[in-house]
């Protein structure tokens, strides 16, 4: 049987920084990622997820224009978008893997802990960037919180962390029977979990961590984080920056990375490798094959996995820790 892994689309395989949310826009970069899958497909069983956080603002901005209705929730909202990417997602795996394969796209629910502390520190991006004196001004008439994003603005809402997911038995049923399962978008569908039942909650569970949890659970081999760097970098944005080839958990959580950018995907890959004693990856769309082999992106696994790249220099680690790395 091939081994099994996750892949993590992020937002620019749907929507490149700048460009306008036209759906014809998402479709061609949804093509461009499903070719890259397929080649993953010819060596791994796949199950993939992806982020929600252009397509949920722009929901969201939409539905202000029909006001004899109150805004749906952020849940709703995340429901939606994991049926919109995931139709598209779905599609165009369908017209590039070989005749015969089996994609199924699944509505998935992330439970959370209502006291999560999160809730007090909105923290997670979504929807479009904005000029700073645009988002600040519709931070003031619409209740957000926005925080900067490189040159610009982005809203920010409270993300918890993932306790479970509601449908994993059914993640494994598909996955038994050969299907490519496209699931947990965005993080899964925000709920909590009582003696009343399951129910939606106004946030965002961050889809690398979400990543993570669902590969622990379905017994993955590996956790693909794709990205529009080509790996991570140690001190971004300093003359002492440099790129991390290959790293422990353990050295990787003596640095410091941006909460709203690459830190959360450090934290899975560190999550997932701890965990599990498999290998997680960091790296470009375009390179995902060459990362599940080792040979490019960052590759972030326990002691006694040398790959075919040489590890970044004991120095470059230290100084790395020394540094505030600050990276998309």
């Amino acid at each position: 049987m091939k081994p099994l892994a996750v892949v993590a689309l992020g937002g620019n395989a749907l929507l490149r920084r700048g460009e306008p949310a036209e759906a014809s826009h998402q479709q061609a970069n949804v093509r461009t990622a499903a070719a890259s899958l397929a080649v993953l497909g010819e060596t791994h069983r796949l199950v993939v997820t992806h982020g929600n956080g252009p397509q949920v603002g722009l929901l969201a901005l939409q539905a202000e224009a029909y006001d004899d209705v109150r805004p749906y929730p952020l849940d709703v909202l995340g429901a939606e978008t994991e049926g919109m990417i995931g139709y598209l997602l779905d599609q165009a795996l369908l017209n590039v893997l070989p005749e015969g394969s089996r994609v199924a796209t699944l509505l998935t629910q992330t439970v959370v802990d209502p006291a999560d502390p999160a809730f007090a520190v909105p923290s997670k991006p979504i929807g479009p960037v904005y000029e700073p004196a645009e988002g600040e001004r519709l931070a003031r008439e619409r209740g957000w919180t926005v925080r900067p994003d490189g040159p610009y603005v982005r809203r920010v809402v409270a993300s918890p962390q993932p306790a479970d997911i509601v449908e994993i038995e059914t993640i494994r049923l598909l996955l038994d029977a050969g299907v490519l399962v496209v699931c947990a978008g965005g993080g899964g569908i925000p709920v909590t979990s009582s003696g009343a039942g399951l129910a939606g909650v106004e946030a965002v569970v961050d889809k690398d961590l979400s990543a993570a949890l669902l590969a622990e659970k379905i017994g993955a081999d590996f956790l693909l984080m794709l990205t529009d760097v080509p790996e991570v970098q140690a001190g971004w944005g300093t003359p002492e920056a440099r790129s991390i080839r290959l790293a422990s958990p353990q050295e990787l959580r003596g640095m410091d990375f941006a909460a709203g950018s690459m830190g959360p995907k450090v934290e899975a890959a560190c999550r997932f490798a701890e965990r599990t004693g498999g290998r997680a990856g960091i790296g470009r769309l375009d390179q995902a094959a060459a990362i599940l082999r080792g040979e490019a992106g960052t590759i972030v696994a326990g002691a006694g996995y040398e790959g075919t790249r040489k590890p970044a220099s004991p120095t470059s680690i230290r100084t790395a820790a020394a540094s505030t790395a600050h990276q998309p």
